[in-house]
Formats: structure tokens, sequence, C-alpha cells
């Protein structure tokens, strides 16, 4: 799939069919995270890939209203990161391009809030990441069963030349 097929289609994702994700499916997913940028080629991340029915039952029991689709996906990928100057714009870069390589590879998926979360310490705890890691995101992973469709804003709304 081209690069900006894959940019202009990827729309978040809240509704999953029972269809699972091969294993290694999730892994070229995780491996396109790790191949994200990274301030002063540091590589902060840790990502933990959560399958099993129960255990994503409990981690959306735990992210409540902003992630309670995921006791419905068929796999989460939580994006975890040592705290750094840079853990969030890192982590985040590897969100982005996990939620890419899903979409090329024909899993649907949904970027849930972690940073500055009450939920972060409970994730933490859950997924029992040694001290020192911050909560980036949890991206939740499932074959779609929804086709959002959400307008953009045009390049004159947000592209601005040289000054504002």
């Amino acid at each position: 799939m081209d690069l900006f097929e894959a940019i202009h289609n990827r729309r978040s994702i809240r509704r999953y069919k029972k269809d699972k994700i091969k294993p290694e499916t999730l892994e070229r997913i995780v491996e396109a995270g790790k191949w994200a940028a990274s301030a002063r080629a540091e590589y902060p991340w840790r990502f933990v890939v959560v399958t099993g029915a129960d255990r994503l039952k409990s981690l959306a029991e735990i992210a409540g209203n902003y992630g309670k689709f995921l006791a419905d996906a068929q796999a989460a990928i939580i994006v975890t990161s040592l705290d750094s100057k840079y853990y969030l714009e890192d982590g985040s870069a590897a969100t982005q391009n996990m939620l890419l390589a899903a979409y090329a590879l024909g899993v649907g998926t949904c970027w849930v809030a972690g940073d500055k979360k009450d939920y972060c310490g409970k994730v933490l705890e859950f997924v029992e990441a040694p001290a020192g890691y911050k909560l980036v995101s949890i991206i939740s992973c499932g074959v779609a069963d929804e086709k959002p469709v959400k307008n953009k804003p045009e390049n004159s709304e947000v592209v601005v030349w040289d000054h504002f």
C-alpha cells in the first residue's frame, strides 16, 4: 500500500469483528513503532502487546470511557517509555508509525490517550512496568467493523507559508 493512501484513509476504529489477528501481523506493527524517529537516538519505548480476551476486558475497565471498546478488540499495544526528556515525542512518533502500519496491514486501530490521564498508573501497574516508565498511549487493534468517514480540513485551513 502506498504511504499516502494509508495517511489519507486511516481512521480511528472503535468497533471490531471477532476475527483474530495473526501474531506475525502484530509483530510487523510493533516493528514499525521501533523504526520511528527518536530524539537523540534514545529509543526509550517499550511496547506491551496484550491479546488475551480477559486481559483486554480488564484493560478496558481501567481505561473507562476513553477505552471501553478495548474489550472488543483483538489486541492492544501499550506504548510505554522511559521517563526521558522527549519520552512523549518519541512515544507518539512510534504510536503514529504503528497506526499507519496497522492500516496498511488491514488492521483497524484507535489511539487511546495515555499521558496525563488519571489511569496511567493503573495501566503501568497492569503491565508490571518497571519503575521509571511513563504511559504514552494504548492502541486498540482489530478487524474493523465500521468505516468512519471524517473529512479533514483543506490545506488552506491549516497551512501558512513563512508567517501567520
